[in-house]
C-alpha cells in the first residue's frame, strides 16, 4: 500500500528537538521521514503558513525530495499589512517565489495555494476583518499559478464566510481544485463543500468526536485525503477515535522530549508515519478494508496534487 500525508508542517521547530524554546534532543528529521518511508509513505506535502515559512518550507522540500505549499494561514494574515511595501508587497513576494519554483527552471516542489483560509476560533491572533480582507487576494493566486487551494476552514461561521467568497471570486469547475484540510465540521458543511467539488482532509483532529466520526462515516472515498498535520493532531486516548486503533500500527514513543531515543518518537509529538494509523481507523469507520482507504487517497492525492507524477 501507498500512502500520501498531506498536511505535515516540518517546519515547526518540534522536528529539530527544540520545544517550547528549549532544546531537548538532536534533530531527528531524517529517521522520521526514512521510518514514514518505510512503512509506505512515499509523498509527503509541507505545509507554508506564512511567506518565510513557505520559503522554508521550500528548501525543506529540496533538501528532502518532497514537495510544499506556498501561502498564509488565516492566524498570520496580521502580518501581510505589515510588510514594508504593504499587502502588495507581501502577496507579490508570495507569488513571486511560486513563479520562480514552477517557471522554467524551478524545482516544481511547490504544489499548492495555502494554507489559506479562515480561522474564527483563535482570532486573537489575527481579527475576523483581517481574515476576510486577504483571502480574496491569497484565493486568487490558485488561479494565478493553476495550482490547487489547500484551505483551511475553523468555526461555522467560518464556513459560512469561506463558501461565500469562493463564490464571489469566481471558484468553479475551470479552477484546479482544493481540499479543506483538517476537517472538523459538520455534516452539513462537509456535504456543502463536496458538493462544490472539494476535497476533504482527514486526520487526527477530525476523529476526536462520536459527530466528527458520524461525518468522517459519510466523506465519499473518491473527496477523501489523508493526513496528519503532524506535529499537532495526534489520536489521543480521549478521542472517540482510539478504540479503532490497530495496536500493531502504534508508532513506539519516549514519554517526554527529555528521554529521546533516537529511532523512537515523542509522545505529544505526532509524525507523517502515523497517516497510516488514520487510514486503518477510518477503514474501520467505514466498514471497508484499509487497502481500499489507502487507494481511494492515493488516487485523489495524485489527481488533486501530483497530476504530473512525482
Amino acid at each position: 500500500m501507498r500512502f500520501a500525508d498531506i498536511a505535515v508542517n516540518l517546519t515547526d521547530p518540534q522536528f529539530t528537538g527544540n520545544y517550547h524554546n528549549r532544546q531537548k534532543h538532536p534533530s531527528d528529521i531524517d529517521s522520521i521521514l526514512s521510518r514514514a518511508k518505510a512503512r509506505g509513505v512515499e509523498r509527503i506535502l509541507i505545509t507554508g503558513t506564512s511567506l518565510e515559512e513557505s520559503r522554508t518550507s521550500l528548501d525543506l522540500a529540496k533538501k528532502y525530495d518532497l514537495h510544499c505549499t506556498a501561502g498564509c494561514h488565516p492566524t498570520s494574515t496580521n502580518e501581510i499589512s505589515k510588510h514594508p511595501s504593504g499587502a502588495e508587497g507581501y502577496l507579490s513576494e508570495l507569488s513571486k517565489l511560486v513563479q520562480a519554483d514552477r517557471g522554467e527552471g524551478g524545482s516544481r516542489r511547490i504544489l499548492a495555494i495555502g494554507e489559506i483560509g479562515l480561522d474564527y476560533d483563535r482570532l486573537h491572533f489575527s481579527s475576523r476583518e483581517t481574515q476576510l480582507e486577504h483571502l480574496p487576494a491569497l484565493l486568487g493566486l490558485s488561479k494565478t499559478h493553476n495550482l490547487p487551494m489547500f484551505l483551511h476552514s475553523r468555526a461555522p461561521e467560518a464556513h459560512i464566510d469561506l463558501v461565500r467568497l469562493l463564490k464571489q471570486v469566481g471558484w468553479g469547475q475551470d479552477w484546479p481544485g482544493g481540499v479543506v484540510h483538517s476537517f472538523t465540521g459538520s455534516m452539513e458543511e462537509m456535504k456543502a463543500l463536496v458538493e462544490m467539488g472539494l476535497y476533504i482532509g482527514i486526520n487526527g483532529c477530525s476523529l476526536k468526536k462520536v459527530e466528527n466520526i458520524q461525518v468522517v462515516k459519510a466523506v465519499p472515498l473518491n473527496k477523501l485525503l489523508l493526513e496528519t498535520d503532524a506535529p499537532w493532531c495526534s489520536i489521543t486516548t480521549s478521542h472517540a477515535s482510539y478504540p479503532f486503533i490497530p495496536k500493531d500500527t502504534v508508532l513506539e514513543k519516549v514519554s517526554k522530549p527529555d528521554k529521546f531515543v533516537e529511532g523512537k518518537g515523542v509522545k505529544g509529538r505526532c509524525e507523517p508515519v502515523e497517516v497510516i494509523t488514520i487510514a486503518h481507523v477510518i477503514a474501520a469507520i467505514k466498514g471497508i478494508s484499509i487497502e481500499q482507504v489507502a487507494q481511494a487517497a492515493w488516487d485523489n492525492s495524485t489527481r488533486l496534487f501530483w497530476p504530473e507524477g512525482d
